[in-house]
C-alpha cells in the first residue's frame, strides 16, 4: 500500500476514483458514495487488499463490472510506487552487470519468467511483470505527450507467448496431462500479460496522472463494451451474460398478448358459485387461458461491417434456442441463407460458432450488402417461416450500399408476423446518413439502437407485446 496520504489528497481520490467509475459505466450513486465512506473510516488503511474489498462491496453491483473496478483501483490505489521495493540495480531495470537491455540479460530473465510460469509462483510473477516493464518496456526521452512506459513495447520483446511449448513440458514433467498442461499454460501467460498491462498502466498514471489514464486506458465493463468493438476475449465474457436476457426476452415474447382479457367462461364453477345467491350469477368464473410459446424467426445481418455484431447475435440466437417453441435462424449479405441446423440441442456453442464462421460465405452472392435482395429473397425462398405465432427479430446496421430497399417485402414480413422489431449496433445519430436505410425500415418496423448488453437489456425491459 501507498504511504498514507494527507485527508484532503485521500478525499480528492476517493472522488476522482468514484467519478473514473461513473465514466466507465458503473452506476454510483450518492447513497453509495456514502456507504464507501462509512466503511472505509472503519477500516485499517494499511491493508490494500481490504480496502478493496470494503470498495468493491459498497459500489459494485454485478460481476462483470468487477474486472473494469479492479482496474480503475489498480490506478488509483496502486500497489506498488515507482519501481518498488526491489534492490537497486532491477530498480534502474538493470541486470547484474548494469546493463539493462541484451541478449544475455533477456535470455536471463526469459529462464526466470520460465520457471516462475511453470511452477505457478504468483508473488514471482507479479515482481517479474513490474521488472519486465521496467527493463524491456522503459522508452524514455519521447517527444511531448508520449508515455514513457509500453507494455506492447515489453511484450514483444520477451515474447511470453513463445514459453508455452516449453510449460507444458515443464508440466507434464509433473504429471499433468497433455490437455490439462495446454489449458494451465495458456492461462497462465495469459494471467501474466494482463500483469504487465497493468504494471504499464499504473507507471502511466504516476507520469500523468490518474485521470489520463482512466479515460484512455482503461476498458468499459462488458456489459458496455460496443459489439462492433469487440474482442474475441470480450465475446467470450459476454456468453456467459446473454443467456440470462435470452430467457427473459423469451419470457416476455411468450406473454399473451392480451395479458388482461379473461379466458373462457367456465360454465360449472359459474354455477356452482351461484348456490350461495339462490342460483342467481352474482359472480362467474373463467378458465385459465392457454399460455402459449412463441415462434421465433430472427434475420442476422453478417456483412463485414458488422462483423462482430454478427458474432453477438448469433450467440444470442444459440442462447434463445431452448427458450422458443420453435427458432429459425437465417443469416444474409445479399442472399439469405438458413442456418437453424447448425443449432443442433446440447451442441457445443464453440463448435456451433465455427460452424457457422465457415458457413456465412453463402450468404453472399454479390459480394456486398444488399438488404432489399435479401428480404426479397427471404419472403420467395421461405414463405412458411412466418406466421400469426412468429416474432421476427432483424440485427443489422441497414446499410445497403444505396441498392433498392424494397420496404413493401418488410412491410408485408411485419404484418405476417406477431412482432417484429429491428436491432441496430449503430448510434442513431448515424441512422438515415450515407448508404443507411434505418429510417426508412424504421417507420416500418420498431428500430432500437442496440451497441451493448446495456442497450440489449433495456430493449427486454421495455419490449411492449
Amino acid at each position: 500500500m501507498t504511504p498514507a496520504a494527507p485527508r484532503s489528497g485521500l478525499v480528492d481520490r476517493h472522488i476522482a476514483f468514484l467519478e473514473a467509475l461513473r465514466g466507465a459505466g458503473l452506476p454510483v450513486s450518492l447513497a453509495e458514495d456514502l456507504d464507501a465512506v462509512a466503511a472505509l473510516t472503519a477500516l485499517d488503511w494499511s491493508e490494500r487488499l481490504v480496502i478493496r474489498d470494503a470498495y468493491a462491496a459498497t459500489l459494485v453491483k454485478r460481476r462483470t463490472q468487477r474486472p473494469t473496478f479492479e482496474a480503475l483501483f489498480d490506478i488509483y490505489f496502486p500497489r506498488l510506487v515507482g519501481a518498488g521495493a526491489t534492490p537497486y540495480g532491477e530498480e534502474q531495470g538493470a541486470d547484474e552487470s548494469g546493463v539493462r537491455d541484451n541478449g544475455q540479460a533477456l535470455a536471463s530473465f526469459r529462464e526466470e519468467l520460465l520457471e516462475a510460469l511453470a511452477d505457478g509462483e504468483e508473488q514471482r510473477l507479479a515482481r517479474l511483470a513490474a521488472e519486465m516493464v521496467g527493463r524491456f518496456g522503459a522508452m524514455p526521452g519521447r517527444g511531448p505527450g508520449l508515455s514513457s512506459w509500453s507494455a506492447y513495447t515489453a511484450l514483444q520483446r520477451v515474447s511470453p507467448q513463445q514459453l508455452v511449448d516449453q510449460i507444458v513440458s515443464a508440466l507434464l514433467a509433473q504429471g499433468r496431462t497433455e490437455e490439462e498442461a495446454q489449458r494451465v499454460s495458456g492461462r497462465r501467460v495469459g494471467a501474466f500479460t494482463r500483469q504487465v498491462e497493468d504494471d504499464a498502466r499504473r507507471r502511466i498514471a504516476e507520469e500523468k496522472g490518474p485521470d489520463h489514464v482512466a479515460k484512455v486506458a482503461t476498458k468499459p465493463s462488458i456489459d458496455r463494451v460496443d459489439f462492433t468493438a469487440a474482442r474475441k476475449s470480450d465475446l467470450e465474457e459476454m456468453r456467459r451474460e446473454i443467456y440470462p436476457l435470452a430467457r427473459r426476452l423469451a419470457t416476455r415474447l411468450t406473454q399473451e398478448h392480451h395479458a388482461r382479457r379473461r379466458g373462457p367462461l367456465d360454465f360449472r364453477r359459474t354455477v356452482r358459485a351461484s348456490m350461495s345467491t339462490g342460483g342467481v350469477p352474482i359472480a362467474t368464473h373463467h378458465r385459465p387461458k392457454r399460455p402459449h410459446r412463441t415462434e421465433l424467426v430472427v434475420l442476422c445481418d453478417v456483412s463485414g461491417s458488422v462483423a462482430n455484431f454478427a458474432q453477438f447475435t448469433l450467440l444470442l440466437v444459440f442462447a434463445l434456442q431452448d427458450q422458443f417453441q420453435k427458432v429459425r435462424a437465417f443469416t444474409f449479405i445479399d442472399h439469405v441463407h438458413e442456418v437453424t441446423h447448425h443449432f443442433r440441442p446440447g451442441a457445443d456453442v464453440v463448435d456451433v460458432m465455427a460452424d457457422l464462421a465457415a458457413s456465412t460465405s453463402h450468404a453472399a452472392l454479390w459480394g456486398r450488402t444488399n438488404y432489399g435482395r435479401a428480404l426479397a429473397t427471404f419472403e420467395e425462398a421461405h414463405p412458411d417461416a412466418l406466421g400469426p405465432k412468429s416474432s421476427l427479430l432483424i440485427l443489422g446496421d441497414a446499410r445497403s450500399n444505396y441498392s433498392d430497399l424494397n420496404p413493401d417485402v418488410l412491410a408485408r414480413l411485419a404484418r405476417s408476423a406477431r412482432h417484429a422489431w429491428w436491432l441496430n449496433p449503430e448510434a442513431v445519430r448515424h441512422w438515415g446518413t450515407g448508404d443507411s436505410a434505418a429510417r426508412t425500415y424504421g417507420d416500418i418496423v420498431p428500430m432500437v439502437e442496440c451497441r451493448n448488453l446495456t442497450q440489449l437489456g433495456e430493449f427486454v425491459h421495455d419490449l411492449a407485446i
